[in-house]
């Protein structure tokens, strides 16, 4: 939950070029100003919106540090970009996602819904979601190279030129599993919906504290997904007497690196998690049944 008190500034961010946002993203500014909460514009946003000179815009990078709530117009992949930043940031900003277009299963929140979510949201009675996030660490040796966020999932996958890869997974100092395959999906319960559901993985509920580890096509019948406690460290490198040769890390889609002779992947819980505001009209398991028609004949 949340109290009226603490929204004092609302960040707005839409999807990059979405002109059917710009009339919404006005009104929703008005609106929130007819409330006294001052509104803080996304830079590409407000050029969108073509908002007046001299309103208050900022970076997407720097939007978390300026704001009480973010409202995020678009889809999924924009909420999730936005997600990522309020990690970065280390803020515990809630995140409002309003979809364009068919439901999504984080943009849950249709045009329609919008200003009553609002409205409870700046009266404390919304139901904000704590997402798990993972954090995803590539080094070598005892040199962290990289350090990143994600809400959905870690992938490693092949080069252009690679026919399989074959990668050796331990939790902590304990072997798990030796994966033969085009490559390997490291994914939070959010995270389970998305390319993890694509590649055969368990779809989980987010509440469940775990992580799932999904092949990607795998050459051995034995490969199959495991969901493991979110408690777990996982280290992924190549298996002894491999190389990584055309591999590649993809951080929630918005991120890659190829990896380097000698570098390890490492993913644990993130430090905070996302707080989602929940749409008030419907359960998880009516948008999986919406988006996947999940359990109809």
């Amino acid at each position: 939950m949340t109290s009226s008190n603490m929204i004092q500034r609302v960040g707005l961010v839409a999807k990059a070029r979405l002109g059917a946002a710009a009339v919404v993203i006005t009104e929703l500014a008005e609106w929130l100003e007819g409330r006294k909460v001052a509104v803080v514009f996304e830079s590409d946003t407000a050029a969108l919106a073509d908002v007046p000179a001299g309103a208050a815009t900022v970076s997407r990078d720097q939007l978390p540090r300026e704001c009480d709530l973010v409202v995020v117009l678009g889809g999924d992949g924009t909420l999730i970009g936005m997600a990522d930043r309020i990690a970065a940031a280390g803020m515990d900003v809630p995140i409002l996602g309003v979809n364009f277009g068919s439901l999504g299963f984080l943009t849950e929140i249709t045009l329609n819904e919008l200003y009553p979510s609002l409205e409870s949201v700046l009266a404390g009675t919304a139901q904000i979601d704590e997402r798990l996030m993972l954090r995803a660490t590539i080094r070598r040796g005892d040199d962290v190279l990289i350090e990143r966020l994600a809400l959905n999932d870690v992938v490693i996958t092949k080069g252009a030129l690679s026919r399989i890869i074959d990668l050796a997974v331990a939790i902590g100092d304990q072997p798990v599993m030796r994966v033969r395959a085009d490559g390997l999906i490291i994914a939070s319960p959010t995270g389970s919906t998305a390319y993890n559901l694509a590649a055969g993985g368990p779809i989980v509920h987010p509440a469940v504290d775990a992580f799932l580890l999904t092949p990607i096509a795998p050459h051995m019948l034995t490969n199959r997904p495991i969901v493991i406690p979110a408690s777990a460290q996982v280290r992924v490198e190549p298996a002894q007497g491999t190389s990584n040769d055309e591999l590649y890390v993809t951080i929630d889609g918005q991120f890659g690196h190829p990896l380097q002779a000698g570098e390890v992947v490492f993913v644990e819980r993130a430090l905070r998690p996302l707080r989602l505001v929940r749409a008030g009209t419907r359960t998880y398991f009516e948008v999986l049944r919406e988006k996947l028609k999940w359990s109809e004949r």
